[in-house]
């Protein structure tokens, strides 16, 4: 199999992005990844004002998958998250949902034991393995890998783990696709600006799918499926998140709008992923119970 070295990496997503591989579509490979710091915090006696902070949240890549084309989709199967030995999470004046009162810069290490993280010598958290950074080329430009957008990017979406998929749009020929910034764990709204950051590598596989298109991300795992939709406000991404999962799944279903909206009212979850990056992202999510009642997008045909 093969394995893309963590030295292959890039700040923004962009159609510019130098290829590190290309692979086929139906190509298993593993891709090894610094954590958001680029691995520059050590211990708890580093100073957050020596960062160099252009050197935040690298992605691994860009992958150029051969028969992705425009208006197609890139499934990315998670298939095998890998965690390195410890984390770090952070506390900054002026970042975060606290910021405003944090008064000075505090760096935690914290180990990785088992399948929890050692908080303190009282708290152990249970992991939730996740990719932060994940995406492909933008249609336009380059966007920085700290901001989600309809490519995937900063989405921080714990859903975003092992044994899910993720449906991205691809606008660009070969997707030059990437990944990188991963939590040991991570609760939803990241509102530190920090999840217990780690280096590690992931495992995923990759398969381009023709005759459907998608305008923002999709997750799927077990639980059933959401839609994940970025904008400058949690209130825009959240109603612009219900209007894309309905407007999916209408054609699907015998349902008229009205019913539809009001089984969603009844049924479907609207979540926050994450309220600290350049933009606010939330999902709308839909029970499997109802999505084999009411029927699944064409992307989903044969899940």
């Amino acid at each position: 199999m093969t394995t893309i070295q963590k030295e292959n990496f890039f700040y923004s997503f962009s159609k510019e992005n130098k290829i590190s591989e290309k692979v086929s579509s139906g190509t298993t490979l593993t891709i090894e990844t610094y954590d958001c710091f680029k691995d520059q915090i050590t211990s708890e006696e580093t100073e957050l004002k020596k960062l160099d902070w252009n050197q935040v949240n690298p992605a691994t890549g860009a992958v150029y998958v051969e028969e992705a084309k425009p208006g197609d989709i890139l499934k990315v199967t998670i298939d095998k998250i890998e965690l390195a030995d410890n984390g770090v999470m952070m506390v900054e004046p002026g970042l975060g949902v606290m910021g405003h009162r944090i008064e000075e810069s505090e760096v935690k290490m914290i180990p990785i034991e088992g399948k929890e993280a050692v908080f303190s010598d009282e708290i152990r958290i249970p992991l939730n393995p996740m990719i932060g950074v994940i995406g492909v080329a933008p249609e336009e430009g380059e966007i920085s890998n700290g901001t989600p957008g309809a490519h995937g990017g900063n989405m921080d979406t714990k859903l975003i783990a092992e044994g899910s998929t993720l449906y991205l749009p691809v606008f660009q020929e070969g997707a030059l696709f990437g990944l990188g910034d991963l939590h040991a764990a991570m609760g939803d709204g990241e509102i530190s600006v920090s999840g217990i950051e780690i280096a590690g590598k992931v495992t995923v596989s990759l398969e381009v799918l023709k005759g459907s298109s998608i305008p923002y991300p999709f997750i799927q795992n077990d639980e059933g499926l959401a839609v994940i939709v970025s904008k400058e406000t949690v209130d825009e991404a959240a109603k612009s998140g219900v209007e894309i999962m309905i407007d999916t799944l209408l054609p699907q279903t015998d349902l008229t709008l009205s019913e539809l909206t009001m089984l969603f009212s009844a049924a479907g979850q609207s979540q926050i992923s994450q309220i600290v990056d350049p933009l606010m992202t939330a999902r709308f999510f839909v029970p499997n119970y109802l999505l084999k009642k009411i029927g699944k997008p064409d992307f989903l045909a044969g899940k």
